[in-house]
């Protein structure tokens, strides 16, 4: 397997297409269905990029992102907010958060795919 990518999405439909269109792609996928358990995965497995959900149970990618950001061993771990909230300027928001990068929903694979290569050379 290739890179590995760790899905944060709390819809089991969501989050096992994605899953699947990362093994496609030649990534390895990690899963957790909030961002508190995204939290923990990403500082016990160090993967080489985060895709996130926004609003989420427990803990939303906003709060979460804040909290992988400020930690040494993930704050340069690159991360792509997947959500289908509408927001004026998306780049500028989700940058603002702590977001490298966002995919509006629904997400295509081709899109997604192409998302994260520019993130992993």
């Amino acid at each position: 397997m290739g890179k590995r990518v760790l899905v944060i999405e709390d819809n089991e439909e969501n989050l096992q297409l994605f899953c699947t269109v990362l093994k496609c792609g030649g990534y390895e996928p990690l899963q957790a269905k909030n961002g508190a358990e995204g939290i923990r995965v990403a500082m016990q497995e160090r993967p080489n990029l985060i895709l996130m959900d926004i609003q989420m149970p427990v803990m939303n990618g906003f709060d979460a992102i804040k909290i992988l950001k400020s930690e040494s061993s993930t704050k340069n771990i690159p991360s792509i907010a997947l959500t289908a909230e509408k927001i004026n300027n998306p780049n500028d928001g989700f940058k603002m958060h702590g977001f490298d990068d966002y995919i509006p929903k629904p997400v295509r694979p081709r899109d997604l795919i192409e998302k994260i290569g520019r993130h992993l050379p």
